[in-house]
């Protein structure tokens, strides 16, 4: 019984901290977000990848390939990391696109563009 409560509390703790740390200095940005999925699914990305809209990545306009974000839904406090590995979005007032995927969590689907919070994560 101890084994399993260390076993579950170990687990807990990995998953935590594979969400990453918000870098106090890093990049912070509040405005609308927007995703893409089926269209664009299998074609290349900004960073040369392949799209995968079942996969947690996103579209920014600056941050470096490979960076971490944590993205809130200001409308629900639902929050998913995602990967950035494409350039945009390109339409105007918005500051991110997200993979279909990080929408279902962020459940924005049905709005198509909600409000968010962008902090990008320590590497």
């Amino acid at each position: 019984m101890r084994l399993l409560l260390i076993v579950t509390i170990a687990l807990l703790l990995s998953a935590c901290a594979s969400q990453g740390q918000i870098d106090p200095h890093g990049y912070r940005a509040e405005g609308q977000a927007s995703y893409y999925g089926a269209r664009h699914h299998g074609q290349k990305t900004a960073s040369g990848e392949r799209f995968d809209r079942h996969a947690l990545t996103a579209a920014h306009r600056s941050l470096p390939f490979g960076s971490k974000v944590l993205v809130t839904n200001l409308r629900n406090d639902k929050s998913v990391v995602v990967r950035i590995n494409d350039r945009g979005p390109y339409a105007k007032k918005r500051i991110i696109d997200l993979s279909q995927k990080a929408a279902e969590q962020l459940d924005m689907l049905r709005a198509g563009v909600v409000p968010v919070r962008l902090q990008q994560l320590a590497e």
